[in-house]
């Protein structure tokens, strides 16, 4: 029984590297999500894929991006026999935890540069007052693609606008490019081309106050985002992000995870206004009689 055991771990131990080796789980998924052979229905118009629909990723990439074992708290600090959760973390118990993932970063770890990667140590170490979703700030691109809710792809014939259940999210996709994105802004600037049956997306004019996950992976406002959004069967999408940040990275690199359409007969986006549930938060310490703190 043992032997069997420890071949069954041994099997795994030498799947688990050869996936590494070649790019991570986010490789396999975009192999197995493949299908050379499906040919989409046609959408508005009848010339492109119909992407219309509701969908949601289902990983741990909202976590940390990067292959990751399970660990106790988002935030760690140093224990007498090893890093135990925060100060700030630990009554938060399991809710707080992290589970683990196999990643959807191409290639292993992200190619930061020295200093950009003790950045990433630093927000990490404070997640908690660091992290814009903490405040429930807009995600930006792509953290808003994997985030743990649902978000709705409206598409017509000339048109296309997304819509995420996060704090009601929305971008507006240009089909023309109207030019350089006015200002930074949560969201960015997203301007859509088709290649063939994928949907690529290019986002500019993204700010430096969005992370990609709950590790502290950060990023510059000089970032680019290249998305790619191709159907493989009738109710998954492959989605693939091109990150391009000289600033924070010694080269780009990519990601990649599949999208499933969600198929409940009443599935709807819901109201996740999450302002409000944080106003206690950003403006509790000036009420004319503040709560303790």
């Amino acid at each position: 029984m043992r032997r069997a055991v420890m071949a069954v771990v041994g099997a795994a131990l030498a799947l688990s590297g050869a996936l590494l080796e070649h790019g991570g789980v986010a490789a396999a998924h975009e192999a197995a999500a493949s299908d050379a052979g499906y040919v989409a229905p046609r959408g508005p118009g009848g010339e492109h894929p119909d992407l219309n629909g509701i969908w949601q990723a289902m990983n741990a990439a909202h976590y940390d991006i990067e292959l990751h074992m399970a660990r106790a708290s988002m935030e760690m600090r140093e224990g007498p026999h090893g890093p135990v959760p925060s100060l700030a973390t630990y009554k938060l118990g399991a809710v707080a935890s992290v589970p683990p993932g196999m990643g959807v970063v191409h290639d292993g770890k992200l190619p930061y540069k020295p200093e950009a990667l003790a950045e990433k140590r630093e927000n990490q170490a404070d997640w908690i007052n660091r992290d814009p979703e903490v405040k429930c700030y807009l995600p930006g691109v792509p953290r808003a693609t994997y985030m743990p809710h649902p978000f709705q792809i409206f598409q017509g014939e000339d048109k296309l606008f997304i819509a995420y259940q996060w704090d009601g999210a929305v971008r507006d996709i240009y089909t023309e490019d109207p030019g350089p994105a006015p200002i930074d802004s949560w969201m960015g600037q997203s301007v859509a081309r088709w290649e063939g049956d994928t949907l690529v997306v290019e986002v500019t004019g993204l700010n430096d106050q969005t992370w990609f996950d709950r590790a502290g992976n950060h990023h510059s406002a000089a970032m680019t985002v290249t998305e790619r959004y191709t159907p493989t069967s009738p109710d998954h999408l492959l989605y693939e992000a091109l990150i391009d940040d000289p600033e924070t990275f010694e080269r780009p690199w990519k990601m990649s995870m599949p999208l499933y359409r969600r198929k409940e007969a009443n599935i709807q986006l819901m109201d996740f206004r999450c302002v409000e549930f944080v106003e206690e938060l950003l403006y509790g310490e000036w009420r004319r009689e503040p709560l303790e703190r």
